[in-house]
């Protein structure tokens, strides 16, 4: 792998987005625009082909203890690429889903399906059952202390979202819910229902699959 002063002028990253437009741009020349440089030990192009190289591995699902536990790469050059990442999902999920069914909801949900802790998941709906954003709402344990309609409902509302689709994983692999996902469940369909936010549906996500309450009559 060359070093960006290795490189003639037009070839190095900056300049070929300048000249020819992203498209052009490597995985690589990618991650080394976002990284901006490297350190003392080595070039941002090297660090950069090691990023790509895990993001290759993991398929685009990354952690900040991923990157972090490579060497190079520090808080700040982790902390670029997942803001990148996340603002790029963010504006692709804005821009072009729109929903009907829970199949096709659940591609949304691939960076959780596989988390060792368990996510809870709000996606915005506009009347058109378009995607208008999709948060995290808390991280951990799930019970309905942490899982509070105020939390659940707060950006919706902000949003003016018609409705709603929750979501959460179950690191187990198990997809049936549990006493507690129902109990959830009832309890933030009965807010919705008080503050005309419809909820869709609810759907369990893990490694092996997902659960719909709404495809297993569960939608009050």
């Amino acid at each position: 792998m060359k070093r960006i002063k290795d490189l003639p002028e037009f070839n190095r990253p900056r300049e070929k987005l300048r000249e020819r437009g992203e498209q052009a741009l490597s995985d690589v020349e990618l991650i080394a625009v976002i990284l901006g440089s490297g350190n003392k030990g080595q070039d941002v192009m090297s660090l950069s082909a090691k990023v790509a190289r895990l993001l290759a591995k993991h398929k685009g699902n990354i952690s900040l203890k991923m990157l972090t536990g490579m060497e190079g790469i520090g808080l700040a050059k982790a902390a670029q690429i997942l803001a990148s990442f996340e603002l790029a999902r963010r504006y692709i999920i804005t821009e072009s889903v729109r929903v009907s069914q829970a199949s096709e909801v659940v591609p949304l949900l691939k960076d959780i399906a596989e988390k060792q802790q368990e996510y809870f998941v709000c996606i915005s709906l506009n009347g058109a059952n378009e995607v208008m954003e999709k948060r995290v709402v808390t991280v951990g344990l799930l019970n309905k202390t942490q899982v509070h309609p105020r939390e659940v409902f707060a950006d919706a509302i902000t949003d003016r979202a018609a409705s709603v689709i929750l979501s959460h994983n179950h690191p187990s692999g198990e997809l049936k819910p549990s006493d507690s996902d129902l109990k959830i469940h009832k309890q933030l369909s009965d807010a919705g229902k008080i503050l005309g936010i419809g909820v869709l549906d609810h759907i369990i996500v893990s490694k092996k699959g997902y659960y719909s309450f709404q495809e297993h009559g569960l939608i009050y």
